[in-house]
């Protein structure tokens, strides 16, 4: 494994972090609640992915509605206090977690209540990284900003950033932290992938200005880079195409098919799995600190720790992305 140091922080994480939003359900919704991995499952995840190197666990407090918090945190404690003390534990705040109208969002009252729900179901006296899940609108980024401050200053937070950002709004809180002396985001964790090269455009730029770290989730652009999915052929039962597919519905046109059929190509041609070669082509982009990875089984774990023995040259890189190219 390789580590990297995040933004310009003095933390060194893997280059591949564990995504735990399968554990205890499928991600926030609480249509999927109980499904996705179990208890026993997310054990061996965790055990095989800390042995593999991996330093960081990428979790939030709506995931499975808490469970997947609740498993890492009993995992911890099978583990004991050496474990704890070299793993980084990072986790988010903006979904609902109950009914009431102020079980969600990003206030004050939000955010100091949950970090404690957080804490509590992780069996830790800290939270190594804390993120906003998304951006909330109906709270004044300075409500935000601050109390994310003062948990940082009770020692609750070590380390803050933002995630589902756009860089204008980045930009503003950045300026809002640094006038009033507060601690400010210090990395992004955005979506980012041959299939989706949004952040290219204006948060690259801006990350490189401010030093502020990124990393990057759903690096298989939700199981499309894998080649599991194929014009013409039903979706697998149980992928994210048959559960979610809504966020990924613009990807089914032939010239992502075509990408995708010369990107395998490429993949049996180095002969390393599709997997590997999505994320290693993630992790040669100069901005990406980290990919955030969410396998399902072994197997696919050590598919995406495979990327570590791929190195891309800049030419090559370019060849593996030109089938995507204004896709």
């Amino acid at each position: 494994m390789e580590w990297r140091r995040l933004g310009s922080t003095g933390l060194r994480i893997s280059r591949l972090g564990l995504g735990c939003g399968n554990f205890g359900g499928i991600g926030s919704a609480p249509a999927f609640f109980g499904m996705g991995e179990n208890e026993a499952q997310a054990f061996e995840l965790m055990d095989r992915a800390f042995d593999a190197g991996i330093n960081f666990f990428d979790t939030a407090n709506a995931y499975g509605g808490g469970r997947s918090e609740t498993y890492i945190g009993r995992w911890l404690q099978t583990k004991g206090s050496a474990v704890r003390d070299r793993l980084l534990i990072s986790s988010k705040v903006f979904n609902p977690v109950g009914q009431g109208p102020n079980d969600r969002g990003l206030s004050r009252r939000h955010i100091l209540q949950q970090i404690d729900a957080s804490l509590a179901r992780l069996q830790t006296d800290r939270l190594d990284m804390y993120l906003i899940h998304e951006p909330d609108p109906d709270t004044p980024l300075e409500e935000t900003l601050q109390a994310l401050d003062d948990a940082t200053r009770m020692g609750k937070v070590l380390y803050v950033g933002a995630s589902n950002i756009e860089a204008w709004r980045l930009t503003r809180g950045l300026w809002i932290s640094d006038k009033a002396g507060w601690r400010r985001f210090e990395w992004v964790q955005n979506s980012f992938s041959l299939l989706d090269r949004a952040a290219e455009r204006e948060m690259f730029p801006l990350c490189v200005d401010q030093h502020i770290g990124f990393t990057a989730f759903s690096p298989l652009a939700g199981g499309w880079l894998t080649g599991k999915y194929r014009a013409g052929q039903r979706y697998p039962e149980g992928s994210r195409m048959t559960l979610r597919p809504e966020p990924y519905r613009h990807l089914e046109r032939d010239r992502v098919y075509h990408g995708l059929s010369a990107f395998g190509a490429a993949a049996r041609a180095r002969g390393v799995p599709a997997t590997a070669l999505a994320i290693a082509w993630v992790l040669h982009q100069p901005c990406i600190d980290a990919a955030i990875i969410g396998p399902r089984t072994a197997l696919q774990l050590a598919e995406a720790v495979t990327s570590m023995t791929i190195s891309l040259s800049d030419d090559e890189a370019r060849t593996i992305a030109a089938p995507f190219e204004g896709q």
